[in-house]
């Protein structure tokens, strides 16, 4: 089997350990992170073996940034590849009851927890995370470290942006766009395109916030 490193003892971590440990084929044989607290701790079976850094006294592992954030997973990536590390060196994870149908693309590092579901040429960048119940249509193009929260539907020819991330039980309207880290709030129902660094919510949705500045009165 081979081996494999995760890095950050998160709860998405934790959940990517039940997977692999099912049905993977890898052998996960610790975790990384930069929390001085945690080094020496067990999550779940996994020892934290020390910082981030390590990676590197670990050549013959592959490694799967498990931080639930897509912005502090682009950070760590970029990070690792300034000390050297190719994205090659990226495993990636997808649930045995995820189908891949013929035409559809899944980029390295990325993780697909259970009953994610695509239909028909759809393309995953790098490192993306979907967890559990997440429907993929025809045509969709998600960016890399892209986020999506339990339960999350996208219609055809959908384009989500690099590190947007789009809340539990959401849903995008067909032909619409979600902008890089723009965020949608969890229930939203998207009819429009979404501009970059914007955040969405409600049904339908709406601007709610851009960048760190409030879109409308009273907003919170």
């Amino acid at each position: 089997m081979t081996e494999l490193l995760l890095i950050a003892a998160s709860g998405l971590a934790r959940e990517v350990l039940a997977m692999v440990r099912s049905s993977g084929p890898f052998d996960v044989i610790g975790i990384l992170d930069d929390d001085e607290d945690k080094l020496g701790r067990v999550v779940d079976g996994a020892h934290v073996l020390g910082p981030i850094k390590d990676a590197l006294l670990f050549p013959h592992a592959l490694l799967l940034v498990c931080i639930g954030s897509g912005a502090g997973r682009e950070s760590v990536v970029m990070r690792l590849r300034a000390l050297g590390l190719a994205e090659n060196r990226y495993a990636t994870a997808i649930d045995p009851t995820v189908n891949v149908p013929e035409g559809c693309v899944i980029g390295t590092g990325s993780i697909l927890l259970a009953h994610v579901s695509m239909t028909a040429s759809v393309t995953i960048g790098n490192h993306v995370v979907a967890m559990p119940g997440v429907t993929f249509t025809h045509d969709d193009i998600i960016g890399d470290f892209a986020t999506f929260a339990s339960g999350v539907s996208l219609g055809g020819n959908v384009r989500v942006g690099r590190a947007a991330y789009i809340g539990m039980n959401a849903s995008v309207r067909e032909r619409r766009s979600i902008g890089a880290k723009a965020t949608i709030g969890m229930g939203a129902a998207v009819l429009n395109d979404v501009p970059d660094d914007e955040t969405w919510a409600g049904v339908p949705a709406r601007v709610i916030r851009r960048g760190n500045s409030p879109a409308l009165e009273g907003a919170q």
